[in-house]
């Protein structure tokens, strides 16, 4: 069934759907007809409110959950808000400075996302989402630290001042000096290349007796490697946050609705698809409950938009995910402005 168009609804319908759903993103429940002439400024007694509510029911627009319980908007009835009717509230100076203090933060760049993500997920009350592309690390410095007689620890240090540790077994025989030779051999000469350039050119230099290290060091050197690349392969490429801000005091009537939520955020690939599906264009895309086959059980909202980089390619996409009943005037401009605030990091 078609969406309404908001011009076909009479002055009177429309400022009823729109008390009705103002109301509603701020309670999360139900509203009757009684609270509806106390708020509108239509002049209206309870019966003909209820009149133009039956009519808004049969349009798709409202729907009651019970016989007695007053009326909520329907997804569809969201999806006409957000469209027709909403007027958006730009991000207050404090949110702006929140955001920008975390995204300017230093550090790595992931540690950057994810701690944007996550004022991102305090300010809208929401599960905060980032995608970015798996990224290829460069790598600035390689140490072999020993553990004990079979293990070491692998330290890679990349250009963008990320270390990161891996345990790498070692063969029989493995001797501290080869550790250390390894170490500087790859330091000096893989510095400055990805994961994958380095592998081919240590397979490469191997292949060709031009690795100027002896047995061991050249099985460490394979080794880590083989660990640092496998793991970057699966490196995860969605950052969540906040997913403890969904469980609130409307959400403990429907925790079936909650579980249902956190078994989608569970569900990593589907997120990050559904995100992906948000890259084209510049504009802000909103996912409404079960307009979105995902979110069909938990009732869930996504609202994203991607950020791009100095070339003017997108690099990722930003967003959140909460219920239906979220602020969607406020949380709308939060995300487009944390969205040009990643746009500016990641440039």
């Amino acid at each position: 069934m078609a969406i309404t168009p908001i011009t076909e609804l009479t002055d009177r319908a429309r400022d009823v759907f729109r008390t009705v759903v103002d109301s509603y993103l701020a309670s999360g429940v139900p509203v009757g007809s009684k609270t509806i002439a106390q708020m509108s400024r239509l002049n209206l007694s309870p019966a003909s409110i209820r009149g133009v509510m039956q009519e808004l029911e049969e349009l798709g627009l409202l729907a009651s959950p019970h016989t007695s319980a007053g009326r909520m908007p329907t997804d569809r009835g969201l999806r006409l808000f957000v469209d027709g009717m909403m007027q958006s509230l730009e991000p207050s100076a404090e949110e702006r400075a929140a955001i920008e203090a975390r995204a300017g933060g230093g550090g790595p760049v992931e540690e950057a996302l994810a701690a944007t993500t996550a004022a991102l997920s305090g300010l809208s009350a929401c599960a905060g989402l980032v995608m970015v592309p798996k990224r290829e690390v460069t790598l600035r410095q390689i140490a072999f630290v020993p553990l004990s007689g079979t293990q070491a620890l692998a330290v890679l240090v990349s250009e963008d001042g990320a270390v990161e540790n891996r345990v790498v077994a070692l063969g029989a025989g493995m001797t501290p000096s080869a550790l250390v030779e390894a170490g500087n051999y790859m330091t000096a000469t893989l510095a400055g290349l990805t994961l994958a350039e380095a592998r081919a050119r240590v397979e490469r230099e191997m292949a060709e007796g031009q690795a100027a290290i002896d047995g061991a060091a050249r099985v460490l050197v394979e080794r880590g490697l083989a660990v640092w690349s496998e793991d970057g392969a699966r490196r995860p490429v969605l950052i969540v946050r906040g997913q403890g801000r969904l469980i609130d005091a409307a959400a403990a009537a429907d925790l079936d609705r909650v579980r249902d939520l956190l078994d989608d955020l569970e569900g990593k690939q589907e997120i990050a698809g559904l995100l992906d599906s948000a890259r084209a264009g510049d504009a802000t895309r909103i996912f409404i409950g079960a307009e979105n086959k995902l979110f069909a059980l938990s009732g869930s909202s996504v609202i994203a938009r991607p950020f791009r980089g100095l070339d003017g390619q997108v690099v990722g996409v930003v967003g959140v995910i909460g219920p239906t009943r979220l602020n969607y005037a406020r949380v709308v401009p939060i995300v487009d402005f944390t969205a040009a605030t990643l746009a500016r990091l990641m440039g």
